[in-house]
């Protein structure tokens, strides 16, 4: 992924790490917990072909620093603050995935310069059930990081062997295991208590238009969390992923494109 390497800090102290390339309004990349900036690949070109766009390395991962203790409220704050770095032109757009979704959430919640919100499956307390939760943590903490992701990718993402295969066999720039091993548990723990109605709550009266991507073929939980946010923030709008599921990022980047295009204008 070719673009300007800098960083910000965060309100807590801690850098936060951002790769930005093409022209135009601003959007903000916010990606989910087995990502980093190297996870948008697939739509990178083309993105920068209709905003500059800038995705952010979230804390703990490769270009970012990492201050304990951690808090759901501080990735609120490190979009937040990136968010208001690139909005000299006036407030961006944020597209958000998963675990990312819901920390764009929050920092709309918290008043960030944000024009528009677009939501692909933002994670919460449906996300992580409770006994999943003991038991895949209890994987990472006995050092099995590959069992705990492989449970995280059919249970709770809901992929099936052949696509665990493909991704398997796929380069990729960056250590999913290592990431996962360093940030699941404190991720997971966090996801328990999150109150997204109460960000959505909090969100609606700054204003900001919000798409709420769904896959027709995604676990059951995504779909519920779809509808509790489409309930708390009026005017906000689901936008169907036909055949596919929470990977669509990889599967069907045009398609996430069109949707980002038609909606960001």
């Amino acid at each position: 992924m070719e673009g300007h390497r800098h960083s910000v800090i965060s309100a807590d102290g801690t850098p936060i790490g951002l790769l930005t390339a093409g022209e135009g309004p601003p959007l903000l990349l916010v990606h989910g917990g087995m990502g980093c900036i190297a996870s948008w690949e697939p739509l990178w070109g083309k993105l920068t072909g209709q905003w500059r766009v800038t995705a952010m390395d979230r804390r703990g991962r490769e270009s970012s620093g990492d201050t304990k203790p951690y808090s759901l409220s501080k990735e609120y704050q490190d979009v937040a603050a990136v968010a208001a770095s690139l909005a000299g032109a006036g407030p961006v757009y944020v597209f958000g995935h998963s675990y990312g979704a819901t920390c764009a959430l929050g920092a709309a919640a918290g008043g960030a310069p944000v024009r528009r919100i677009a939501l692909y499956e933002a994670a919460g307390p449906q996300t992580v059930p409770r006994q999943w939760r003991e038991r895949v943590l209890a994987m990472i903490a006995g050092g099995q990081a590959g069992r705990a992701m492989m449970s995280f990718l059919t249970e709770v993402i809901g992929l099936s062997a052949e696509r665990i295969d493909e991704l398997r066999n796929a380069p990729r720039s960056y250590d999913v295991l290592s990431i996962l091993a360093a940030t699941m548990p404190r991720e997971a723990q966090a996801l328990a208590s999150v109150d997204l109605p109460g960000l959505a709550a909090a969100a609606a009266p700054a204003g900001a238009p919000a798409l709420l991507i769904l896959g027709s073929a995604t676990p059951a939980w995504a779909g519920d969390i779809t509808d509790e946010l489409h309930a708390a923030l009026p005017g906000s709008r689901v936008a169907a992923l036909p055949g596919q599921g929470h990977d669509a990022i990889d599967t069907a980047p045009g398609l996430i494109t069109s949707l980002l295009i038609e909606f960001f204008g």
